[in-house]
């Protein structure tokens, strides 16, 4: 056999045995990695086309893992700030079979206060009112709504605890407190209800007979926010018209950030060193619970989204690809003509699609980083990315690319010479 006085670009061969006539062909690297940016270079629309289905789901699959962890360390941050800074206690004297009618002693605001870590401390309860004792804006007439107002008893402390947000006027604090002052504060929603607009005129409510002046009015509060719907007066004054609460109190603890698994231990025996037993103290649970369940149901659903987009852009590779090798079939029969294998056209088209997805990797990551970054400074949060998923994303394009390519690759190593000339 004599050896052809020539061969495509890329294909270069080598004599095995000269004595048999038998040339073998092989294709190197940098010709492979030449003729395969050649082929995609060829059509630059199509070819961006084609990658922009992996833009979309490797961008997809960066966003979400992106913002699925900054949203989980947004939601700890928040539960630590407020849920994890809030301890509750119960008065279980009863239930233990103290004799007395409140467990809470009058100064427990100020015992509570004093424990390191500690920034405000109130005991409260609903007033059980009689049911000809309502709640009005003016000394005689119905109620303004169908429903009853309900009167919370509550320390000052309570109220500095639950962080409120005024619109007017001011709280109570602990003057009006030892004092038994007969003032309330009540929320924005429950004000307009009761006709109460302005703290100019100092209006007043009335709880049966008895009138308190209004003092401030609360647009919003970080906790307890079942106290924009009631009026709430000092727990002195409930105790001095009512008597001893009926219902078992209980005590808001605001600490700072860290120690209110250690407040909520001490809390019982400052309150009572003799009988600690009679108050339950309520630590906050492990933020790390609720931030891994919410993480893991944003990542299964969102997941599923990314997957679905870089399945989509499996199938613009892989039809591009089918197509590009329908037309190219005479180019690819020259070839086989001239000498190249089955495996060469297979690693040619396997490259060429393998470089459509790594770039699509490329982009998409940079989309995917550049979203969550964005979402994040408009939002005002800590961006959270994981090094891990952003090296991993042009590596997801390039396995894209590769499964995408194989059929069209195997579909084009089976084309025959003598019939792709004969089109």
């Amino acid at each position: 056999m004599r050896r052809l006085p020539f061969s495509l670009p890329g294909l270069r061969g080598r004599a095995a045995s000269r004595a048999a006539g038998v040339v073998r062909h092989r294709l190197a690297v940098r010709d492979l990695v030449s003729e395969a940016l050649a082929g995609v270079l060829q059509r630059p629309a199509r070819s961006v086309l084609t990658s922009l289905g992996t833009v979309l789901g490797v961008g997809t699959f960066v966003a979400i893992l992106g913002l699925t962890a900054t949203a989980s360390s947004q939601i700890d941050d928040r539960f630590n700030a407020l849920s994890a800074t809030e301890v509750t206690v119960d008065d279980v004297s009863r239930e233990q079979g103290a004799l007395g009618t409140i467990g809470f002693p009058a100064d427990a605001d100020q015992r509570v206060e004093r424990l390191n870590g500690v920034r405000d401390a109130g005991v409260y309860w609903s007033v059980d009112l009689a049911p000809e004792e309502q709640v009005r804006s003016a000394p005689v007439g119905p109620d303004r709504g169908n429903s009853r107002i309900q009167v919370v008893a509550a320390s000052s402390g309570v109220l500095r605890a639950a962080h409120p947000t005024l619109a007017q006027g001011r709280l109570y604090d602990p003057w009006h407190d030892r004092t038994e002052q007969r003032v309330a504060v009540v929320g924005a929603g429950l004000a307009a209800r009761l006709g109460i607009t302005t703290l100019e005129t100092a209006p007043a409510v009335f709880i049966g007979d008895e009138a308190f002046s209004v003092v401030g009015i609360v647009d919003d509060v970080e906790r307890q926010a079942d106290l924009l719907l009631s009026v709430v007066v000092p727990r002195s004054t409930a105790q001095q018209i009512w008597g001893a609460p009926k219902n078992a109190p209980k005590m808001l603890v605001s600490t700072r950030l860290g120690a209110a698994t250690q407040v909520a231990a001490e809390v019982p025996l400052s309150l009572d060193p003799a009988h600690p037993e009679h108050f339950r103290s309520v630590p906050p649970p492990d933020p790390r619970s609720l931030r891994a369940g919410v993480g893991g149901d944003l990542n299964q659903l969102f997941l599923v989204l990314a997957a679905i987009c870089l399945f989509i852009g499996t199938l613009g590779i892989a039809n591009t690809t089918l197509v590009a090798v329908l037309e190219r079939t005479g180019e690819i029969g020259l070839r086989r003509a001239l000498g190249a294998r089955g495996r060469h056209i297979t690693a040619q088209f396997l490259t060429e699609s393998g470089a459509l997805g790594t770039l699509g990797g490329l982009v998409g990551a940079s989309l995917g980083i550049i979203t969550v970054v964005g979402v994040a400074l408009a939002r005002d949060w800590t961006p959270v990315i994981h090094p891990q998923v952003a090296v991993a994303a042009p590596g997801i394009g390039l396995l894209t690319g590769l499964l995408a390519g194989l059929y069209p690759a195997w579909r084009a190593s089976r084309v025959q010479p003598v019939e792709a000339l004969r089109r």
